[in-house]
């Protein structure tokens, strides 16, 4: 073992919902969790920044009631088995861990204080979803974040970054080993604050990293969701799926400075998409209207703006009282009033933009990939949940269900009495080139543009042809720098960055059918 080494029982990489919620069924078992994150604040996550709320239980909804909204939803491309799995044991669980254990405050009905207030969005057929106010998503990684960190058993690592996950080849491995000839014993993390790449070694390890939305102009993700965990998966031997399955958000506020979310539950609330003159449209698209699925949604929007030539469509709830919105979207209504934008009174300017990977890293119902000892959760993975397109507010629940099932599963391995075996391992070679900020940027601006205009809302051969000469000299110019520069957050983001963006476009150049919010012009 490397002298500089640290050694642990599970490797969490991301602090999420999803890496929280197996670093805390981890740590309760009695198991050491190393959890890493990029951020200088543990709390710096994509589920810090959702909205809308979490599917709960509508009353006297049974199981598969929410599944068949699922499998709509994902235009027949989802799992069954997935969908059965969460519906059945997502709501125990937000019980169980989120409302008993952790004490999330989520709202409660206006008519009944006892009961949480049941909301619906698009694609639900009944009110199901709980919330707090705007901001569940930093309600919960609040509350999450609070007690995982007071645990004994988690050590944080934050500013570090994961480089490379550490693979042993099969000749290392016990001779029952024969569906996963590679392991994952840890990762290459590179502390930023000092420039030192150690490694952390891990018994089992937990890919948790979010999602990709960065690799694109527009998204509602920050700037550094640009699918790190995807690329790291793949170097190590991962199988990814599905990753044309880009679902693009159709209502992100149009700013000078970004495209920021605005949540699908506006348009639950009864929010209504028109045009600049204040007339609907989405009934030509969709009988459900304002209330279409996203993907269908946003092609609308994109379709309307480059029909009128209009820079964006209007999000219009100013009929609901100024209170209510105020107290129902404290969030937004700041958000946008920090934008000129009195919701109360003005319609919301907006535009699709990149929201969510319904693809990922293929993982089992318990979030192993083919990888022995690597688990992956969360956006950065894809269990078959979401087929072609995600329903509202599964991406939370999911983040609870499989990150709670990989922890447990994990330790169970460990306790088994199973031997984890540990190659030795080489101490990182360090480059000295130093690194031009203006190339990075450079860089990105092509990756961002070419993603956007070519393997973006509407594809055809022709634009995926002219994204593969584009990216793959790119890529060949990226690993060149890469192999000699000094290695630094920035370089190793930009490195994920485009090995993401090409794993997406070769699988949006193999599928040739339009279906759910992958769609084909030609």
């Amino acid at each position: 073992m490397n002298a500089n080494s640290v050694p642990t029982d599970v490797l969490v990489i991301g602090s999420g919902l999803a890496g929280l919620s197996a670093a805390w069924q981890v740590a309760k078992r009695g198991c050491r969790v190393a959890l890493l994150t990029r951020a200088s604040d543990i709390h710096h996550s994509n589920t810090n920044l959702a909205q809308g709320g979490i599917i709960y239980q509508g009353p006297g909804e049974s199981p598969e009631e929410l599944v068949e909204d699922i499998l709509a939803a994902g235009a027949g491309a989802s799992s069954r088995k997935a969908a059965t799995l969460l519906a059945e044991q997502g709501p125990k669980l937000v019980k169980d861990i989120l409302i008993d254990e952790l004490c999330v405050s989520f709202d409660r009905s206006p008519q009944d204080s006892e009961h949480l207030d049941l909301t619906r969005e698009a694609g639900h057929s009944i009110p199901r979803i709980i919330h707090y106010k705007d901001q569940t998503g930093y309600a919960i990684e609040k509350a999450f974040v609070q007690r995982v960190t007071a645990h004994p058993n988690v050590v944080v690592y934050s500013n570090a970054t994961a480089v490379d996950l550490l693979t042993a080849s099969h000749h290392s491995l016990e001779p029952t080993d024969v569906y996963r000839p590679l392991a994952c014993v840890g990762a290459y993390v590179l502390d930023q604050t000092s420039g030192r790449i150690f490694p952390i070694l891990a018994k089992q390890s937990v890919l948790a990293t979010g999602g990709l939305g960065g690799v694109f102009l527009h998204t509602t993700n920050p700037p550094d969701a640009r699918g790190d965990g995807i690329a790291l998966a793949h170097r190590a031997g991962a199988r990814c799926i599905n990753l044309h399955f880009i679902q693009f958000h159709p209502t992100a506020l149009l700013a000078p400075d970004g495209r920021f979310l605005i949540s699908e539950t506006v348009r639950g609330e009864g929010g209504r998409v028109v045009d600049r003159h204040g007339k609907e449209f989405m009934q030509r698209y969709h009988p459900a209207g304002s209330m279409a699925p996203r993907d269908i949604a946003a092609r609308a929007i994109y379709q309307t703006m480059l029909e009128t030539g209009e820079p964006c469509a209007y999000l219009d709830i100013t009929h609901k009282s100024a209170d209510w919105l105020r107290q129902r979207f404290p969030g937004i209504c700041a958000l946008c009033l920090d934008h000129g934008i009195d919701i109360t009174h003005d319609p919301i300017p907006v535009v699709p933009a990149a929201h969510y990977s319904c693809g990922g890293i293929a993982t089992d119902e318990w979030g192993r990939t083919n990888v022995d000892r690597l688990w992956a959760v969360g956006e950065v993975a894809c269990t078959g949940l979401h087929g072609a397109n995600r329903l509202a507010s599964t991406s939370l629940l999911e983040c609870l269900v499989w990150g709670t099932r990989a922890g447990q599963q994990a330790c169970e391995e460990i306790e088994s009495g199973r031997e984890f075996y540990f190659p030795p391992v080489a101490d990182w070679r360090y480059e000295h080139e130093p690194v031009d900020p203006a190339l990075i940027a450079q860089d990105w601006l092509m990756i961002r543009h070419t993603m956007w205009n070519y393997v973006g809302l509407i594809r055809s051969e022709k634009r995926l042809n002219r994204a593969l000469r584009i990216l793959s000299e790119l890529d060949l110019e990226i690993n060149r720098f890469y192999e000699k520069c000094e290695v630094n957050d920035s370089v190793i983001g930009l490195r994920n960055g485009i090995q993401t963006s090409l794993l997406i476009l070769e699988s949006t150049r193999q599928a040739r059918e339009s279906c759910g919010c992958h769609y084909r012009s030609d």
